[in-house]
């Protein structure tokens, strides 16, 4: 299964983000393989409006079933949930800890939006 964790930074010790739409990395695992890959997110760190729905369908687009977040909110969340990917929070610690968690089952799937729209 393919992944996608916000994150702080390009590599696996990086903190989880803890915003979804204006997260600096999307970093994309395959938890069957571990291989992962870092994805700049730029394009929405300083957008206006929209970046929730921008950055859903980017993962939407790297292939991901699922995203693991501090935060998603409503745009966003309807959005993945459109896409079909399902939205797992967490709190504050390592990317590799949060893929390390949401592999043994210790991660619960959000059924909505966590934070109101323009959470910063």
């Amino acid at each position: 299964m393919k992944i996608a964790v916000t994150a702080t930074g390009k590599e696996m010790a990086s903190n989880v983000d803890p915003r979804f739409g204006r997260a600096k990395y999307f970093i994309v695992v395959d938890t069957d393989t571990n291989e992962s890959a870092a994805h700049d997110n730029a394009q929405n760190l300083n957008t206006a409006q929209g970046a929730g729905i921008q950055a859903g369908e980017t993962v939407a687009r790297l292939g991901v079933q699922a995203v693991v977040s501090g935060n998603v909110g409503p745009k966003a969340f309807r959005t993945l949930k459109a896409a079909g990917v399902k939205v797992y929070l967490c709190g504050q610690m390592s990317v590799a800890e949060a893929v390390k968690k949401f592999k043994a089952g210790e991660l619960q799937e959000a059924s909505a939006a966590n934070v109101e729209g323009h959470w910063a």
